[in-house]
């Protein structure tokens, strides 16, 4: 049986990657900052699915991963789905730093240490979910779309690293549009907004056939392509919000 561990599974996408992965017979590692969350998940297979409260943004956040790694008897995929993301206008500063501290060191904290356990294994699959927000630089979530291309530039350095290497590590970078998750419960009307239930669909695909960069969905993938497009002294007079 495959093992995937999913960092973020408390909820909105990871969490329902976790369901339908589950349903597909995985074994699986759950990790995120709600125990309690992590705890009702762990009901639904108690033989399959093994937990630990993580916050990435903690140090010994990769000596937690790994304890969990150890108690599923390995990993076969490491799944990044943690990450925050707000509208800032007023570019409050804790807003800024906080999701920077999130997206950026909390997110190289853990797909480093998932690296170098695929590295001693000689083999594996490493997954993030970063998002379209990483096309071109959005005035209203500035911290966000920086550190989503940042995860971008990333992903392709660890995929160029390991083939440096001579690793056998497959990289898969997921990028959604706006999903209907807590990060965007704040009254505000998303366009072409999509269901945790479709994105995770998605996923699993995209996984299963180890897509080294998935475009959720075929309308993002437009967006995406003529957002390309636009040269930089247009986009800035681009009033994008919401």
């Amino acid at each position: 049986m495959q093992r995937a561990l999913i960092v973020g599974a408390t909820s909105g996408i990871g969490k329902e990657t976790a369901l339908q992965l589950l349903q597909k017979g995985w074994i699986l590692g759950l990790a995120g900052r709600r125990e309690e969350k992590l705890k009702e998940l762990q009901q639904l297979a108690p033989d399959r699915i093994h937990i630990r409260a993580i916050d990435i943004c903690q140090a010994e956040a990769p000596d937690r991963l790994q304890e969990l790694i150890d108690e599923m008897g390995g990993m076969d995929l490491y799944l990044h789905c943690s990450g925050i993301g707000h509208q800032n206008y007023a570019l409050a500063p804790d807003v800024e730093l906080q999701t920077l501290e999130t997206n950026g060191t909390g997110f190289v904290r853990m797909v480093t240490a998932a690296f170098r356990y695929f590295a001693r294994q000689q083999g594996g699959h490493l997954a993030v979910i970063s998002s379209i927000a990483g096309t071109k630089g959005l005035g209203a979530a500035p911290a966000y779309s920086a550190t989503k291309r940042f995860q971008n530039i990333y992903i392709d350095s660890l995929e160029q690293l390991a083939y440096m290497q001579h690793l056998p590590i497959r990289f898969t970078d997921i990028r959604p549009g706006f999903v209907a998750t807590g990060l965007l419960n704040d009254g505000k009307h998303y366009p072409m907004l999509m269901s945790t239930e479709k994105v995770a669909h998605h996923i699993v695909r995209a996984l299963e056939k180890k897509k080294r960069i998935a475009l959720i969905d075929w309308r993002y993938r437009i967006i995406v392509a003529l957002w390309r497009l636009i040269p930089p002294f247009i986009w800035k007079q681009l009033p994008i919000r919401n």
